[in-house]
């Protein structure tokens, strides 16, 4: 990455993501990843084909925006609009840590709209489950991001919305342990077309969302 460059977000007005759809998405830099992520340099869907181009000029300050322009092009989404942060990275702050102020800002922003996005930044550490927890009180959604049931059944005591990712062949409806209920991505399932027509994971709900490693 260059230096004395500030971090750049990036703001696709219109996703062509097919499991997406036709709605805005953003791309962090990859040190807002955590460290703790299980994906890094594995399963992490963002570190191949097309997306994986994308993110690295994202990543190298070639690409995106200034926050202070990021979060401009947030607020000025239409009344309502449906849009994902960080299709690639992670909530702002370096590796582990969220940045407490931009995150602040960015879910300002979102004021009426309907933001969502999934991290694995780990909410035992820095105050993060606070942070994210009265991001999600104030429209944005955060779900935590768990890595295996047991882990959801753990995030789930943070007060905020967890998903998890399953097994392929994991049933389409299911438990945790501790007794929450479990059910499959409707996009996988087939119930739905894409994330614009479902948006799930943008509401606020009781039930675990899986995704199944593909």
């Amino acid at each position: 990455m260059r230096t004395n460059v500030e971090l750049r977000f990036h703001l696709s007005p219109r996703s062509r993501n097919y499991k997406t759809g036709p709605i805005p998405v953003s791309t962090s830099p990859r040190t807002t990843c955590p460290k703790i992520c299980p994906g890094r340099n594995k399963w992490c869907y963002a570190e191949k084909g097309p997306l994986s181009w994308h993110w690295g000029k994202v990543s190298k300050g070639i690409r995106g925006d200034t926050w202070k322009d990021f979060t401009g092009k947030i607020e000025a989404l239409p009344v309502n609009q449906a849009w994902r942060f960080a299709q690639a990275g992670d909530l702002p702050g370096c590796g582990n840590r969220v940045d407490k102020r931009k995150l602040s800002q960015l879910v300002q922003s979102n004021q009426g709209k309907r933001g969502w996005t999934y991290t694995h930044k780990p909410p035992h550490m820095f105050g993060n489950g606070a942070a994210i927890r009265e991001a999600n009180k104030s429209g944005f959604t955060i779900n935590l991001s768990a890595n295996s049931l047991d882990h959801a059944d753990k995030l789930s005591r943070y007060g905020s919305p967890v998903v998890v990712v399953v097994p392929a062949d994991h049933p389409e409806r299911s438990r945790t342990p501790e007794g929450r209920p479990v059910i499959v991505c409707p996009e996988q399932t087939g119930r739905v077309k894409s994330c614009a027509k479902c948006l799930l994971c943008q509401k606020p709900r009781k039930p675990i969302i899986a995704f199944r490693l593909h």
